[in-house]
C-alpha cells in the first residue's frame, strides 16, 4: 500500500542515505513513566535518591494519594492519572464515538440512493397488496396473525420485567466475591457458584414459555431477550470476577513479599484474530510501552499492569467503585453485550431522533406483517395442502413432492430476503439506536458493511457486532486462554451460536429438527475452502456466492421446518 511519501510520527528511515552511506539508526528509548515513578516514591531512583519527578503537580481530576498510602493505591492513582493505550489483560472492546452506516450524519453515504430505493420499493409493494386486497376482500389489509401478537402480551410484559430484574443477582454476589478472603473468592469457588447460577437462570427462563404454551411470537421475543440478557449477565460477572482477582493480587503486594505471594506475570488473554487477518509479528506490535517496561523492576511492572487493569480505558472509573445499582442498571440499558467500566457518551440526547427511531420500529414490524401475510403464509399453506394431497395419492411419485418443495423454496426467496433486511434494520439500526439515544451511548456502530462479505466468517463478524464482540471476548478468547487451538476455539464459537439459532427456530416452529444447526456448522468447511489463496482472490465470485447462499438458506430453512 502506498505511503504517499510520508512516514509515521516517531519512525525513522533505516535505509536513508547520508553522505552516500547507509546508516542504521538505533530505536530511541523513552524515559521511565514519570507518574508511576512518582507514585511509587522513586523506586526507579538509584541508591534511594529522591525522585526527580517529585515536584510535578498532580492532575486536578485525580488527586494524588497521601504519602502513607499503600503502594497499590498509589499505582492505581498513577494508572488513572496517566492513562495509556495498551493491551489490557482482559479483552477490551474498543468503544468509540461513531454513528451507524445508515445514519444521516454518516460519511458512508455512497449508497444512500439505494437505501431510499429500498423504502420506495417497499411502499410500492404495500400499495399493490392493499389494492389487491381491496379488490378481492373489500378491505385494504387483513392481518390473520394479529391475534398472535396480542396473545399472552400482559404475561409476557410481567415475566420479561422479572427476567431482566433477576440478572441483578450478580451484583450482591460480586460484592461478596470481592470482600471474601476464603472459599468464595472469585478464583476459588466464586466462578463455580456464578456458573451454576447462570445455568439455572437460563434453563428456568427458556423453559417458561414452553411450560406456559405461549404463542410463537411471544416466545421468540422472550427467548431472544433472555439470550441477550444472559450474555449481559455473563459478561458482567466474568469481567468483574477477573477484576476481583486482579485487585486481590494488587493488594497482596502491599504486604511483605513472601514465598506465598503470587509474583507471576499478569495474565493476558490472547488477542482474537478469527483468521480474518494475519497475526502480527513481534516487531509490528512492539511499542514504547515495552521500552518502559524494560526499565521497571519486576515488582513495579507487576503493580503497573495490575493497577492499569483495574482502571477503565478512559481513566474515570476504577474497580470496585463500579459495583453499584446505578452502574448495573445503566449497563442493562446500554446497547452492548460486553461489560466495561465505562463507555463513551454523547453530550446530549436527541428526543426527536428517539421519536423517529421508535416510529421506524413500528413501521418495520408493520412491513414484516404485510410481507408475511401476503407472500409467505399463502405459499406455505398452499404447499402443505399440495404435499398432503400428493402423499395421499398412491400413484404419485416422490419427484412430485420434491418439485413442490423446490417451488416453495423459490417462491419464498424474495419475501424472505425482504424480511431479513427488515429484521436487520429494526434491530441494529432502530431498536439499538433508540437505546443508544436513551443512554447517550456514543458508539452506534452495531454493524459493519456485511453486504460486502466474502465468506460466512466475515459476515458473522460484521452483521452483528455486539454478539460478535461477546463471542470474541467470552468464548473465543476465553477458550484460547485455556490453551485451546485457534481452529477448535473457532469451531466452539460456531457451535454455541448454532445451538442458539436452533433454539430460536424451535421456538418459531415448535420443531427441533437440527436443520439450522447443521447448516450453520457447514459454514466452517465452506470458510476453509473460501480462504484458499486462489478462491480468496475471486472477490466478486465470493460475494455473489455469499448472497446466493444467504437468500436460498433463509427460504430453505423455512420450507424444511414447516413442510418436513
Amino acid at each position: 500500500m502506498a505511503t504517499n511519501g510520508m512516514l509515521k510520527p516517531g519512525m525513522a528511515e533505516s535505509n536513508g542515505k547520508s553522505g552516500g552511506n547507509s546508516i542504521a539508526q538505533p530505536r530511541a528509548r523513552r524515559p521511565a513513566r514519570s507518574a508511576l515513578a512518582q507514585a511509587l516514591n522513586g523506586e526507579l531512583a538509584p541508591n534511594g535518591a529522591p525522585s526527580s519527578f517529585s515536584s510535578q503537580r498532580s492532575e486536578r481530576s485525580t488527586p494524588a494519594p497521601p504519602d502513607d498510602a499503600p503502594p497499590s493505591v498509589k499505582a492505581t492513582s498513577a494508572a488513572r492519572r496517566e492513562l495509556r493505550r495498551k493491551q489490557r489483560m482482559f479483552p477490551t472492546i474498543d468503544y468509540k464515538s461513531r454513528v451507524s452506516y445508515f445514519d444521516p450524519r454518516s460519511d458512508y453515504s455512497d449508497f444512500r440512493g439505494f437505501f431510499t430505493l429500498f423504502w420506495v420499493g417497499l411502499a410500492i409493494m404495500v400499495i399493490t397488496a392493499m389494492l389487491r386486497n381491496l379488490k378481492d376482500t373489500g378491505s385494504l389489509l387483513s392481518f390473520k396473525q394479529w391475534p398472535l401478537f396480542t396473545q399472552n402480551i400482559w404475561e409476557l410484559a410481567a415475566v420479561d420485567v422479572l427476567m431482566c430484574a433477576s440478572t441483578a443477582l450478580s451484583l450482591p454476589l460480586h460484592l461478596l466475591y470481592k470482600s471474601s478472603r476464603g472459599l468464595l473468592r472469585w478464583e476459588k469457588l466464586g466462578m463455580a457458584v456464578q456458573s451454576v447460577l447462570q445455568a439455572a437462570w437460563l434453563w428456568f427462563w427458556i423453559s417458561w414459555p414452553f411450560m406456559r404454551e405461549w404463542s410463537w411470537t411471544a416466545q421468540v421475543f422472550f427467548t431472544l431477550h433472555t439470550l441477550a440478557f444472559f450474555m449481559k449477565m455473563h459478561s458482567y460477572a466474568f469481567y468483574n470476577g477477573h477484576l476481583s482477582s486482579t485487585l486481590n493480587r494488587l493488594t497482596d503486594l502491599d504486604r511483605p513479599i513472601g514465598p506465598a505471594t503470587p509474583m507471576s506475570e499478569a495474565i493476558r488473554y490472547p488477542k482474537a484474530y478469527f483468521n480474518l487477518q494475519p497475526k502480527p509479528t513481534p516487531d509490528s506490535v512492539h511499542s514504547d510501552e515495552d521500552d518502559t517496561h524494560e526499565q521497571l523492576t519486576p515488582l513495579m511492572q507487576l503493580r503497573e499492569d495490575l493497577a492499569t487493569e483495574l482502571t477503565s480505558p478512559m481513566g474515570n472509573v476504577t474497580y470496585p467503585d463500579n459495583l453499584t445499582v446505578a452502574n448495573f442498571a445503566d449497563y442493562l440499558l446500554c446497547p452492548t453485550l460486553c461489560y466495561e467500566l465505562e463507555y463513551p457518551r454523547t453530550p446530549t440526547r436527541s428526543y426527536l431522533e428517539l421519536f423517529w427511531k421508535t416510529l421506524a420500529v413500528f413501521g418495520c414490524v408493520f412491513l414484516m406483517m404485510v410481507t408475511s401475510e401476503e407472500f409467505i403464509l399463502p405459499v406455505l399453506d398452499s404447499s402443505q395442502r399440495r404435499l398432503a394431497a400428493q402423499s395421499a395419492d398412491p400413484t404419485s411419485h416422490w419427484v412430485d413432492g420434491a418439485l413442490i418443495f423446490a417451488e416453495t423454496v423459490s417462491s419464498l426467496l424474495f419475501p424472505f430476503m425482504i424480511t431479513f433486511l427488515l429484521v436487520f434494520l429494526v434491530i441494529f439500526e432502530y431498536v439499538l439506536g433508540a437505546f443508544a439515544e436513551i443512554t447517550r451511548f456514543a458508539d452506534r456502530q452495531f454493524y459493519s458493511d456485511w453486504w460486502n462479505s466474502l465468506d460466512w466468517l466475515e459476515f458473522s463478524r460484521e452483521w452483528n457486532i455486539p454478539v460478535h464482540n461477546f463471542f470474541r471476548r467470552h468464548v473465543y478468547s476465553a477458550s484460547r486462554q485455556v490453551k485451546m487451538g485457534r481452529g477448535l476455539a473457532t469451531a466452539l464459537t460456531f457451535f454455541i451460536s448454532a445451538v442458539a439459532h436452533e433454539l430460536v427456530m424451535g421456538c418459531i416452529t415448535r420443531k427441533f429438527r437440527g436443520y439450522g444447526f447443521i447448516l450453520m456448522m457447514m459454514q466452517i468447511p465452506f470458510v476453509a475452502i473460501q480462504r484458499l489463496p486462489w478462491v480468496r482472490k475471486q472477490a466478486l465470485l465470493n460475494n455473489v456466492l455469499f448472497w446466493v447462499f444467504m437468500i436460498m438458506g433463509l427460504s430453505l430453512l423455512c420450507a424444511l421446518y414447516v413442510l418436513v
